[in-house]
């Protein structure tokens, strides 16, 4: 039997004013972990997409384990052997989750005999998980696994999966990692798309790098360093941020015990926060997914009013003003979930301009939107933040997520906030994308705003971060200099510690 499984020759798919995959040729071995590598709009989704069923080719064709494979359908590729775990998890939170993978299967069986499947394989493959959890109740890293173990179920030849670690912890990581060599030892070939580099030179075997939608070149990622290939994706130089000097001025936001109650039944309230953040600091906020960020971002933005006094932005109160009056001050805010919350998906770019950049850019006139202006405002954005897009009437959801995070981030900073607090600023974008967009965010710090960035990749906030705060179970620790803070510090923080036994690790 040849150890080639999946062969790829010429895929070419076209949209209207983009030429997604072109003429794409690559091999997949058995038991082998592929990485698929390339900047946001370089083509990879829609290439597992084809691969997967949900999307059909302009040209070129698939073999799969020696045979033809054209798949009309997911349910088709499925049974060919062919699993995908997406990077937007597909679960019902109010399900449990045995109920919610008979759902992902075309022939489940009864709930015990499910139960007792999910139960073997999350044992084999050091998963485990409860089938009679609910969903909701779940951490992110929980809830990856019942995608995972849904797969698993249906006994894979390849596996592809798309960003699999951007909610995961780094322990969670391991865990991941251990089962996909696993998987591999076992013959089972796993396509792995991700922008985090040195997970590639980790984990992967080989890569097949696409550029505008071309295969540009192939590597070894164990014997590549974390730039070479991010420079192989950007075809030239990538730019590292750079820290201008600035001193701290005034306290321009100050949190005093903020608590509020969560608007989800699976989220987490927040608890008694208190924090101050002065012109031109970055102050980082790391916290594992769930433990209140989505909530701490929409007490800042007024989605969820608080108590008279508990949100003061240059001393007056903002506590109970709404997400537009507040932006009217100043106060500027980017949420994580980017289609659906920060941008509307069937709006056009121009449109989303609009829906966030009315007050300050002056967008309307007597109530009526100004369209000429609003559009100039978009191109704006797509040209200084590299939005890879046929233009600004281009629907939100045509864009990759790394394009559509620029587009939601350029948006914000653009209008020149007083303060601007961002969710996962870089989550899923590329090496140089992500330089860019922290970049932004310091030159933002640099020209005396206040910016809070709220991330779950630790690496970002120590680089841009000049004070760093752990949100654990809807609680803030005391915020700390970036500058020096050890790897366990940081731990004890992220678990919900006390200051008092995070300065005992300092003595």
């Amino acid at each position: 039997m040849s150890d080639i499984l999946l062969t790829l020759e010429g895929l070419t798919k076209a949209y209207p004013g983009v030429v997604a995959n072109d003429d794409v040729s690559f091999e997949i071995e058995r038991g082998e972990v592929h990485a698929l590598l390339g900047e946001n709009g370089a083509g990879k989704s829609t290439l597992v997409k084809m691969i997967y069923g949900l999307v059909k080719p302009d040209a070129g064709a698939m073999t799969l384990s020696g045979t033809t494979f054209a798949p009309a359908e997911p349910r088709v590729a499925r049974a060919s052997g062919v699993a995908m775990v997406f990077q937007h998890f597909s679960l019902f939170d109010a399900l449990n989750v045995a109920e919610n993978i008979a759902l992902g299967m075309e022939n489940p069986p009864n709930q015990r005999q499910l139960a007792a499947e999910i139960r073997n394989v999350s044992e084999t493959y050091g998963l485990p998980l409860d089938p009679d959890r609910i969903v909701g109740d779940l951490s992110a890293g929980e809830q990856q696994r019942v995608e995972i173990i849904r797969c698993l179920l249906q006994d894979p030849k390849l596996l592809i999966m798309d960003e699999p670690t951007s909610v995961l912890t780094p322990q969670e990581v391991d865990i991941l990692f251990e089962t996909l060599r696993k998987l591999s030892a076992e013959g089972t070939a796993i396509l792995y798309i991700s922008h985090k580099l040195e997970e590639i030179r980790t984990l992967c075997d080989a890569a097949t790098v696409l550029r505008m939608g071309k295969v540009v070149g192939k590597c070894d990622p164990k014997v590549e360093t974390a730039r070479t290939m991010a420079e192989m994706m950007v075809g030239g130089t990538l730019h590292t941020p750079e820290r201008a000097a600035r001193e701290m001025g005034d306290v321009i936001l100050a949190l005093n015990s903020v608590s509020a109650a969560s608007p989800s039944a699976f989220g987490t309230s927040l608890r008694d926060i208190s924090v101050e953040v002065r012109a031109g600091e970055v102050l980082g906020i790391g916290g594992v997914a769930g433990n209140g960020q989505d909530e701490l971002l929409a007490a800042l933005s007024g989605e969820i009013l608080v108590e008279a006094g508990a949100v003061q932005l240059h001393g007056a109160d903002i506590g109970r003003l709404g997400p537009n009056a507040r932006r009217g001050l100043g106060l500027l805010c980017a949420p994580e979930e980017r289609l659906g919350h920060a941008a509307a998906p069937d709006m056009s770019l121009t449109e989303n301009a609009v829906l966030t950049g009315t007050v300050r850019e002056g967008l309307t006139n007597r109530g009526f939107v100004n369209w000429g202006s609003a559009r100039k405002f978009a191109e704006q954005i797509i040209e200084q933040f590299d939005v890879r897009t046929p233009g600004p009437d281009v629907a939100a959801r045509a864009l990759s997520g790394g394009n559509l995070q620029k587009y939601v981030i350029g948006r914000e900073v653009m209008q020149r906030p007083e303060v601007l607090v961002v969710n996962q600023p870089t989550w899923g974008v590329d090496a140089a994308a992500a330089a860019s967009i922290r970049q932004a965010l310091l030159d933002l710090a640099t020209g005396g705003a206040a910016v809070i960035v709220i991330s779950q990749d630790l690496d970002e906030l120590m680089e841009i971060s000049d004070r760093f705060a752990a949100l654990n179970e809807g609680r803030l620790s005391a915020p700390r200099a970036a500058s020096g803070l050890s790897v366990d510090e940081i731990g004890l923080m992220l678990g919900g510690a006390h200051d008092m036994e995070v300065a005992h690790v300092e003595a």
